[in-house]
């Protein structure tokens, strides 16, 4: 995934009127306003009421379902390779959100606070704060990505992570 690729994505989603936030690897990168590694896909949040219209407008775009994980996640791939990792999220009035998980007694809670904005490309976009992708960098073992992607938000935010 390149960062034209990425807002090509999110112009799609913008136009249909759809809500989504920059999650994963491009996530850190949106934070720190620059593409520090490659990226094989791309994470996006997105509200679960919209699921319907989130398929259809990416289904018109090309992409088709690869992976049914719901209602963790799922993921819809392109042809040309192109990859969407898919979260759906259910929102409270306040502005919190939750994500179920493969525990269902232990959802993925989302503060208000976790919806910020960060630039891939020199545009502002959508995304996960950095506490937020602290939270989800727990309870596996790292990859070398993630070793990457919490070292430089360490770097960038003075933030504690757990490895």
């Amino acid at each position: 995934m390149t960062p034209d690729d990425v807002l090509g994505v999110l112009d799609l989603l913008r136009r249909a009127g759809l809500d989504v936030w920059i999650g994963g690897g491009w996530g850190v990168d949106a934070l720190l306003g620059e593409q520090t590694r490659e990226h094989r896909d791309l994470d996006l949040m997105h509200r679960r009421d919209q699921e319907g219209a989130l398929l259809a407008c990416l289904g018109a775009a090309g992409y088709a379902e690869t992976v049914d994980w719901r209602p963790v996640r799922f993921v819809l791939a392109r042809a040309d390779g192109r990859e969407l990792d898919l979260h759906p999220l259910v929102f409270a009035a306040d502005g919190s959100a939750l994500q179920s998980s493969l525990e269902p007694e232990h959802p993925f809670a989302y503060a208000p606070s976790s919806f910020v904005s960060g630039t891939v490309g020199g545009r502002p976009v959508p995304c996960l704060s950095a506490e937020q992708q602290v939270y989800f960098h727990q309870g596996y073992e790292p990859s070398e990505r993630d070793l990457h992607d919490m070292a430089r938000l360490r770097s960038a935010f003075g933030i504690a992570t757990h490895f």
